[in-house]
């Protein structure tokens, strides 16, 4: 499924793509379409956190509401949907991020790709930054995120504004010390990110912190794509657009240390919980690999896209 967060007039709305259409699986539980919560009365009034604080519950109801309206539409009975504003045009509606609010600071990875490490040791002059042995955390303020085609602002308090994409996991399943063997039963599924970074604060602040965290500085969606529909989560092509120029281009099996390794790490101590937002690192190509003139400016179109999974297109405006 492609679940998403959407907006109708003053409506917020929790939705799953049909085709060019949306289906509002709140409306879709009330009507108990394919059967989906038929021991539960509504009204219902389900965001995406909540969806996912279900468990495989949740995503299963959600499977069920969706096959009853593809089996009306495919029977010609779908007229009470759209008459109901159960199911709409996709243009009609405007596609939020996922996750409005993420209850916790988003986790990052830096230094996951060997391309990207390479990258940034000939920025140093040929330092003798190594690969790293173990995941490199840090994180980003839940205030960063905003939707997959919003504004992103260029904050007066950089001249530095740069780029990442990256694959986003989500946690289904609360877990500590989760094994690698079991660690994919805990991802809910993925989304594209980009780690918009001011380097000079990045730099200035040594920790990592405050250059990633700065408002609109987490662009992610336009989807939760759950992961019955990524066949090989590490077998995706990716890549980072900015004005139509190829800037990124790489594969998810590039990565250093893959989704198991990530969660049996973090989670060794730490309880994770549905809903949590874990970025997986970018490959090479980032703005400031490329000099001054590589770094984004305002009127730029950023474009984001991981096979699958869908693609950001957010342009730079400057801070009023």
């Amino acid at each position: 499924m492609r679940l998403l967060t959407f907006k109708r007039g003053g409506y917020l709305g929790l939705g799953c793509i049909l085709g060019g259409e949306v289906l509002d699986l709140n409306r879709a539980f009330e009507r108990h379409l394919g059967d989906s919560f038929k021991d539960v009365e509504g009204p219902f009034n389900l965001d995406m956190l909540s969806l996912l604080d279900l468990g495989s519950r949740g995503l299963e109801e959600a499977r069920k509401a969706l096959s009853g309206a593809e089996a009306l539409k495919r029977e010609g009975e779908a007229q009470g949907l759209y008459e109901e504003e159960v199911l709409l045009k996709l243009e009609e509606v405007e596609v939020k991020v996922p996750i409005p609010r993420p209850r916790k600071n988003i986790v990052c990875l830096g230094l996951n790709y060997v391309e990207h490490v390479e990258e940034a040791r000939k920025r140093r002059g040929g330092s003798d930054l190594s690969l790293p042995e173990a995941p490199v955390f840090f994180t980003k303020a839940p205030t960063s995120v905003i939707g997959p085609y919003d504004d992103i602002i260029y904050p007066r308090a950089t001249s530095q504004l740069d780029y990442e994409v990256e694959l986003a996991l989500v946690l289904g399943r609360r877990g500590k010390y989760i094994s690698r063997r079991e660690a994919y039963d805990y991802i809910a599924g993925y989304m594209v990110f980009n780690d918009v970074t001011a380097r000079d604060l990045q730099r200035r602040h040594r920790q990592w912190f405050r250059g990633k965290s700065l408002d609109t500085f987490s662009p992610m969606g336009p989807y939760l794509v759950t992961s019955d529909e990524i066949a090989d989560p590490m077998n995706l092509e990716m890549g980072l657009k900015v004005n139509g120029e190829t800037r990124q281009r790489s594969n998810t099996g590039n990565m250093i240390f893959k989704p198991p390794e990530i969660l049996e790490v973090l989670s060794a101590g730490m309880t994770l919980e549905p809903g949590d937002v874990i970025a997986t690192g970018t490959p090479s190509g980032v703005g400031m690999a490329r000099g001054p003139e590589g770094l984004l400016k305002p009127g730029d179109v950023v474009e984001a896209w991981i096979e699958g999974i869908g693609a950001l297109r957010n342009r730079v405006v400057a801070e009023r």
